[in-house]
C-alpha cells in the first residue's frame, strides 16, 4: 500500500470534516486544496463534482472514493477526511458515507490512477480498518492507519 503513502500528506487528512453534503464536502476538500497546489478550489469542485454525475463513487460500507482529472495538476494527490455526520451519496447498500478518499490525478494519467483506486477499494473492504478509521477522532491517527495499512484476509468484508 505504498501508493497511499506516497500521494496522502498528514495535512491533507481531516479528522471532523463538517458537511451535510456532497457538493459541500468537495467545496471543502477544494478550499483545503486550491493554495497547496495553485489551483482555483473551482477547478477541483468541477473535477470531482462532474466525475459525481458520471455516476456515484460511493462504493458502500461507508465510504466513498471521489475522484478527479486535473488540467494542470503535476503530481497525484489524496485527501481523506472522515466526516463528523454520514452524508448521503448514492451508494449501492444506499449507506450513507462517513469516510472519503478524494484522488486528484493529472489530467493525462492512467495506469497509476487505476492503481491507486484499485489499491483504495481492497483497503476499504477491510472492515476492521473502516471500523477503525470511523473510531478515531485524530488526524495522526487515521494518517498512520491509511499509510501503514497492510492486508489481511481474516479481516476483510
Amino acid at each position: 500500500m505504498e501508493l497511499i503513502a506516497k500521494i496522502l500528506p498528514l495535512d491533507n487528512v481531516i479528522a471532523e470534516l463538517d458537511a451535510a453534503s456532497k457538493k459541500r464536502a468537495f467545496e471543502q476538500i477544494g478550499l483545503l486544496l486550491e493554495e497547496q497546489l495553485h489551483l482555483g478550489k473551482g477547478k477541483i469542485f468541477d473535477s470531482l463534482f462532474a466525475r459525481e454525475k458520471l455516476g456515484s463513487t460511493g462504493l458502500g460500507h461507508g465510504v466513498a472514493i471521489p475522484h478527479g482529472r486535473i488540467k494542470g495538476l503535476k503530481d497525484t494527490v489524496g485527501v481523506f477526511a472522515r466526516l463528523k455526520q454520514a452524508i448521503p451519496f448514492d451508494a449501492p447498500d444506499n449507506t450513507p458515507v462517513s469516510l472519503m478518499f478524494v484522488l486528484l490525478v493529472p489530467e493525462q494519467a492512467t495506469d497509476l490512477h487505476l492503481q491507486i483506486l484499485g489499491e483504495l477499494a481492497h483497503m476499504f473492504s477491510d472492515r476492521h480498518l473502516r471500523e477503525r478509521l470511523n473510531a478515531c477522532h485524530e488526524r495522526e491517527a487515521l494518517h498512520k492507519l491509511l499509510t501503514t495499512w497492510a492486508p489481511h484476509a481474516a479481516n476483510q468484508r
